[in-house]
């Protein structure tokens, strides 16, 4: 781990530092494109992993943001903080109501060896897995960013869905139902590797839906500039506000999906995706 940063790294915050884990959220994605890279990659981090900010040691956080723990002393005094224990704080806060996290449950779980109720146990995970994800995003997501994300798909003439790997599916979904629907649609991802010459047809006039998750595809952040460059309006489902496809787009949604044992579900991602398909259905028919 290299740490490049200087002794003159710029002030988050110009006041008094934050005082809560929403106002510290806001403050970090406000501010994440002048931020030096760094810094960026820890702000990053705590948005993607805040409990892990709140439990862990200064070596553990560092070594899993792939930063250097002096990083993260900087990172504070950074956003006004006197150290990295007062940020740390302000996590520990942010889960200081909960009873029983999804963690807690998960490691109960794991705690039962025995060999006859093993299924059960996936079973379970999976589902609490599941929950967790689309409970977390219901809390997180606003509706008017839904509600600007269906107008610009129903104001296309086509709609390009852009994703690759575990995404995929959730794009595939997307083209089955609009076609039930009655809209024109490009599932991007062809054998034959012509998708940017399928998506060179895009313009103005239409819309794209792009979709990638940590580790994000090459081939997606690709896709989703060459339409952003044509002009195309860009609808974004990714991990963190950090991720490069937030770059491209004014209308994006962020969704972190629970894991078990080391599988992520896809449960959030496609309950917004189904909520966006009927939704732009809904406004072409009132229209």
């Amino acid at each position: 781990m290299v740490d490049d940063l200087g002794d003159g790294y710029p002030a988050m915050s110009e006041g008094l530092p934050p005082r809560d884990f929403q106002s510290l959220r806001d403050l970090m994605v406000s501010r994440r494109i002048k931020l030096p890279k760094r810094l960026a990659q820890v702000a990053s981090f705590a948005i993607g992993h805040p409990d892990e900010i709140a439990f862990g040691t200064v070596a553990s956080i560092a070594e899993k943001a792939d930063v250097q723990p002096s990083t993260l002393v900087r990172f504070s005094q950074a956003i006004g903080f006197q150290g990295f224990s007062d940020l740390q704080a302000i996590f520990r806060e942010r889960l200081r109501d909960r009873v029983s996290t999804y963690d807690d449950r998960i490691r109960r779980l794991r705690s039962d060896t025995s060999p006859d109720s093993r299924t059960a146990q996936l079973f379970d995970g999976f589902c609490q897995a599941a929950s967790a994800s689309i409970a977390a995003m219901h809390d997180r997501i606003e509706i008017r960013t839904i509600e600007a994300a269906a107008q610009r798909l129903a104001a296309a003439e086509t709609v390009y869905l852009i994703a690759q790997r575990r995404s995929y599916p959730v794009t595939a979904y997307m083209s089955y139902a609009f076609g039930k629907l009655g809209v024109k649609t490009v599932l991007v991802g062809s054998a034959a590797g012509t998708d940017a010459e399928t998506l060179s047809f895009a313009t103005d006039k239409d819309a794209a839906v792009a979709i990638s998750f940590t580790p994000y595809a090459s081939a997606t952040l690709a896709h989703a500039r060459q339409v952003a460059q044509r002009g195309t309006p860009l609808v974004v489902i990714t991990d963190s506000p950090f991720s490069p496809l937030v770059a491209d787009t004014d209308v994006w949604f962020e969704v972190v999906e629970a894991d078990f044992q080391g599988f992520r579900s896809l449960s959030a991602t496609l309950a917004l995706a189904m909520t966006l398909t009927v939704a732009v259905a809904e406004i072409r028919a009132d229209q």
